[in-house]
């Protein structure tokens, strides 16, 4: 625990997935106490063209009011 799933454009290198998933691990354990084998990250694609569909619609919106950052659009 926790499990963290991010879903993003298709265009984050894979470079950008590893620091991302660096620095989001480092500050799990910092901040948490968590140990990093607890910790598991998934990087979901997801087209622009499919993104309020897939990814709005379905996990922002129902969930806006328990989201502790919301979107800006």
């Amino acid at each position: 625990m926790p499990h963290i799933t991010i879903k993003t454009y298709p265009d984050v290198t894979e470079a950008q997935k590893q620091e991302l998933t660096k620095a989001i691990i480092d500050n799990i354990v910092s901040i948490t106490g968590k140990n990093e084998a607890a910790i598991s990250i998934d990087i979901i694609e997801v087209p622009q063209e499919e993104w309020m569909d897939k990814v709005y619609d379905t996990d922002i919106k129902p969930n806006i009011e328990r989201l502790y950052k919301k979107p800006g659009y």
